[in-house]
């Protein structure tokens, strides 16, 4: 695909979602926003694909956030901004929402919308050189609600509240402090070391994933919202599959289970 899209793989188990933009550091433009949703759709819908990563292009960026230089023309009048803000909006909410397991890999920067875009994920992985920054501060800019709660229920009100009232720029061993991140790794070990954990997740019980995903979602929404039926639905499920029957005859022969979803 050319610069500026949304790019998807799919390695076994893996469904690699790439913003590909390396020239803007794959700050996100109109059309990446909209086709994020989609991306993670069919993610979803395939039955083969059990964690999804999130990354961006090259080595310089996950993401610098929004692709300003499209502003003149898309973020220009109401109704464009709306509709601009709605793509965002409709990103984020799938990122979110999404049905299996979601791995942000972050290399470089990650500014911005390409910051809520990685807390937006399940888990977040970072290499050693990683920079995070919410400038909205120093840019006079409003912050939606949406993105503060976001923030909040990741990390914290006292995380939340320094790194969107300061504006400041956090390293990789900070953000790991502060549980802006999972893991930090150096260079030299990130791409294995990704590659092990992603894997990991890979292998294990798709059912038992999607039950665990579900309740993650559920915990997460107001209590008199949430459908805890569903989640109970989705762990009864576990537990009459031929994965449960696997799992525990692997577990007596001490062997790696293989699991198939069923």
């Amino acid at each position: 695909m050319s610069e500026g899209q949304i790019r998807v793989t799919v390695e076994g188990p893996i469904c690699r979602i790439v913003l590909d933009q390396p020239t803007k550091m794959n700050a996100m433009n109109f059309d990446m926003w909209s086709a994020l949703p989609d991306a993670l759709k069919r993610a979803e819908a395939e039955a083969g694909i059990r964690v999804i990563t999130l990354e961006g292009a090259g080595d310089r960026a996950f993401c610098a956030g929004a692709d300003i230089s499209q502003f003149g023309e898309k973020r220009t009048g109401e109704e464009a901004t709306r509709a601009y803000d709605r793509a965002i909006a409709n990103g984020m909410d799938a990122l979110v929402n999404a049905s299996k397991p979601t791995i942000a890999l972050i290399r470089g920067i990650c500014f911005g919308g390409g910051m809520m875009l990685a807390l937006a994920c399940d888990i977040r992985l970072a290499r050693g050189d990683s920079r995070f920054r919410l400038p909205a501060a120093r840019l006079g800019l409003g912050y939606a609600n949406y993105n503060v709660a976001l923030m909040v229920q990741r990390i914290g009100v006292t995380a939340a509240s320094d790194i969107l009232f300061s504006a400041r720029i956090l390293d990789a061993t900070e953000a790991y402090r502060v549980g802006v991140t999972s893991a930090v790794w150096n260079t030299d070990e990130f791409e294995e070391r990704c590659k092990n954990y992603v894997g990991m997740i890979g292998a294990n019980a798709p059912l038992t994933l999607a039950a665990i995903k579900r309740g993650l979602i559920e915990l997460s929404r107001p209590e008199t919202e949430r459908n805890l039926a569903a989640v109970n639905t989705l762990v009864e499920r576990c537990f009459t599959s031929a994965d449960y029957r696997e799992g525990q005859a692997a577990f007596r022969e001490k062997r790696d289970p293989v699991f198939t979803g069923q």
